[in-house]
């Protein structure tokens, strides 16, 4: 009967069943996007192990047909990764890249479908300096991570001559091994594990409300039948073949909600991170746990709002004021969640792992605290509301009557924002830990740029201070030194440029060309004070019998006897070098071509793409060459990664949030569509009645934000606790939270007016 009623109810019924199909719809089509989560990241792994080109654990192979030389071209776009490798195989059996079916000729490239849209657009015209290849092709995507990974590969010659080995790699396959990887510390953990909670939560509060969709008039049928003779075990069997209607339609709708927004994201990039539509396969095992619990779900909350049917109907019928709603019982869970909670205060990283279990219960009734602690709070606050204009009154007396209905609505944005306070107090509490400074100085240089030895470091430092934006570039050469040629004990560091440059990193009396300075009293530099004495001989590069590295040149130098002295000074990387200062006219030329270059750049940040015309430059200059942006602080690749995660779902969150309110306003106005319309037929203004429902919002949602905070600052200051770390409220954070949450059901209200007014008509009085 109660299946019969949910699809044979005339137009009624099929709206009513609809709206719930839509509802748990937009839940399901969440959690299953949510279990695909894994697959999508283990598939983005897979294909970062499939295409690596570093080796970690084993010796570089030989030279073969079999090999393949790999240069790491990798660069920047307007602060987007961009993905390069030059390709030079070594014979007919190379191996070839994942995505790609013959390797590119010198002067062709081959690239991902983002990185060639980019470069057809109209504000790409740097990179496409950068890059002056001519596009033969695209990477398919057993070769890429992402939809929108910009990726690129080209033909190259003569990568053999770049001896040095740090861009240049010979493989013989490209699945590379895996680099060493660790743990996640116990507050990392703890992170993971709340965002999922908090995540998650709402999609069930939501789907908890949609299965009430309707539930006024079902229960004022369902009362009827008790009146009728029905019993209640009767009466229970017919609400959950109903409830079950409902949520079997809503695994349909949801199942195709997720095909579709599947395809959808494959368009999509969200904070840098995007996937193929193949990606996202839900776990076997989730998906049928989402199909057994979402129906069992829907029959309990149906059978939990049935008490007052089954006792009471001609309650029900008459539509009389319900009870008053105990507290006591609702305050457990919010306690028994700090309960279980509070054991782990103060074990922050050193003590352990957390109890998974527990955080996740204790953080899962917190938050359930609040949809039990809502409606009591609605209730009260509306009891307590009386005089105003018209349209108040109608909202107030509209919710004094029936504020559960308008609690449930609102439940799931308060549960979303105050989870979303407590992990923005905990992500912010935690942040400095995973927060290094660079010691980088910024106010001296903001790039850095490796010159290889086949490059002429004057010439390098010409172009740059031709490249518009550059302010300054200081050029100096590294070289080492060794008290033998072979196995020295003893060592400096060498550092080479002109008399201007050398004050860069040193603190001299006079400098002129010529001068040789020996650096004392530097950071960890206790070998220089031994080697600077007057007439020793040094050798520029030693050998050493237990490297792999290529014999050193060991070319001689004595120490002049009018060297100077120095103090250390802290260069722009933040460095504090020791060992020798030179000018160029006192460097050995047998030593020479030991030495590598470095360029410090200090730009004119008001040019527009500053970094790009020096990106372009260095490209210019040698395309093998990466250049380094300077950074005042760092932040823990992990701790970045959970955050983009959050930054992810809450996205997603947020469109189930404002669909299912919207979807749930509707729902709420059909149901009072007779009343409207009388109100309207007896003369109530248009603008009464609007402002009478944007009231009927405004107010659940204030008390619904207030509670929110209270329980997401005290849940924020647990999880703070447990990570002793001290407990901060972010005012800003807090109120930016509740200001998006409160947008969004302003986003939903302005979306509803339209229906509304086409209900406020005296024609919708008409019935059969």
């Amino acid at each position: 009967m109660g299946t019969k009623f949910a699809f044979t109810g005339g137009r009624e019924g099929w709206i009513r069943v609809l709206l719930t199909g839509v509802g748990v719809g937009l839940g399901v089509a969440l959690l299953l996007l949510t279990t695909a989560i894994p697959n999508a990241m283990q598939v983005r792994s897979d294909r970062e192990y499939a295409r690596q080109d570093l080796v970690f654990s084993r010796a570089e192979p030989a030279k073969s047909d079999k090999t393949v030389l790999v240069a790491n071209t990798d660069t920047e776009f307007h602060d987007r990764d961009v993905r390069g490798r030059e390709l030079e195989p070594e014979g007919k059996r190379a191996p070839l890249p994942p995505g790609l079916e013959k390797f590119p000729a010198p002067g062709e490239m081959i690239v991902s479908p983002a990185l060639k849209s980019l470069l057809e657009s109209k504000d790409a015209e740097l990179l496409r300096d950068r890059l002056p290849y001519r596009i033969t092709g695209t990477i398919s995507e057993s070769g890429l991570i992402g939809s929108a990974e910009l990726a690129y590969y080209t033909g190259a010659q003569g990568l053999a001559r770049h001896d040095d080995g740090t861009n240049v790699t010979r493989i013989d396959t490209f699945r590379g091994d895996d680099a060493p990887s660790e743990e996640l510390d116990p507050v990392l953990l703890l992170l993971v594990l709340t965002v999922f909670v908090v995540l998650l939560m709402p999609v069930g509060v939501f789907i908890a409300a949609a299965v009430r969709f309707g539930g006024e008039r079902r229960d004022r049928r369902l009362a009827a039948l008790r009146l009728v003779g029905a019993d209640g075990r009767m009466t229970r069997r017919i609400a959950a073949g109903e409830a079950l209607a409902g949520a079997f339609l809503g695994l349909i709708f949801g199942i195709g909600f997720f095909l579709v927004a599947r395809q959808i994201a494959g368009s999509v990039e969200l904070f840098d991170f995007s996937v193929f539509p193949s990606y996202l396969n839900p776990t076997p095992v989730l998906a049928l746990l989402i199909a057994v619990a979402v129906p069992a779900a829907a029959v309990a909350v149906t059978l939990l709002a049935l008490r007052a049917v089954v006792i009471e109907p001609l309650g029900v019928v008459r539509t009389a004021k319900p009870a008053r709603r105990r507290l006591w019982w609702r305050l457990l869970l919010p306690l028994g969640g700090l309960g279980l909670l509070a054991p782990m205060i103060g074990q922050g990283n050193t003590n352990g792992d957390f109890n998974e279990y527990m955080v996740t219960s204790g953080v899962v009734l917190l938050l359930v605290g609040i949809t039990a602690l809502l409606p009591w709070v609605v209730e009260a606050v509306v009891a307590r509301l009386n005089s105003g204009s018209v349209s108040w009154q109608l909202a107030v007396r509209r919710l004094q009557l029936s504020s559960g209905t308008a609690a449930r609505m609102v439940n799931g944005i308060a549960v979303a924002v105050a989870g979303a306070i407590a992990l923005q107090m905990l992500f912010a509490g935690v942040q400095n830990d995973y927060t290094k400074a660079t010691g980088q100085d910024l106010s001296r240089a903001q790039m850095e740029i490796t010159v290889p030895k086949n490059v002429s470091l004057a010439d390098t430092q010409q172009k740059f201070a031709e490249t518009r934006g550059v302010r300054g570039a200081v050029a100096l050469s590294d070289a080492y030194l060794g008290g033998t040629a072979k196995d020295p004990e003893n060592s400096a560091i060498v550092t080479i440029g002109d008399c201007a440059s050398l004050r860069e990193v040193g603190k001299l009396p006079s400098c002129r060309e010529g001068d040789v300075f020996a650096v004392h009293g530097a950071e960890d530099d206790v070998d220089t004070p031994e080697l600077a004495k007057p007439g020793r001989k040094l050798y520029f590069d030693p050998s050493y019998t237990d490297s792999d590295a290529p014999r050193g040149a060991e070319a001689p130098w004595t120490v002049p006897r009018d060297i100077k002295r120095a103090d250390p000074r802290v260069d722009p990387t933040g460095w504090e070098r020791g060992g020798f200062l030179m000018t160029p006219s006192a460097l050995p030329g047998a030593a020479t071509s030991t030495t590598s270059g470095i360029v410090y750049l200090k730009l004119d940040m008001a040019v527009p793409d500053v970094q790009e015309l020096v990106r372009n430059t260095v490209a210019k200059i040698d395309p093998l060459t990466s250049p380094m942006t300077y950074e005042a602080s760092e932040l823990s690749t992990r701790f970045d990664s959970i955050r983009t995660g959050l930054f992810v779902g809450a996205a997603g969150v947020l469109g189930l949030i404002g669909a299912s309110l919207l979807v749930s306003q509707l729902e709420q106005l059909r149901e009072r569509r007779k009343l409207l319309s009388a109100l309207v037929a007896f003369g109530t203004r248009r603008r009464t009645l609007s402002l009478s429902v944007l009231w009927q919002t405004a107010i659940p949602v204030a008390l619904g934000l207030a509670l929110a905070s209270v329980v997401g600052i005290t849940l924020g200051a647990v999880l703070l606790k447990m990570t002793n770390t001290a407990v901060t409220v972010d005012w800003l954070s807090v109120l930016a939270m509740t200001g998006i949450g409160a947008g969004v059901v302003l986003v939903v209200t302005a979306l509803s007016v339209p229906p509304l007014l086409r209900l406020m008509r005296p024609d919708g009085l008409r019935t059969e």
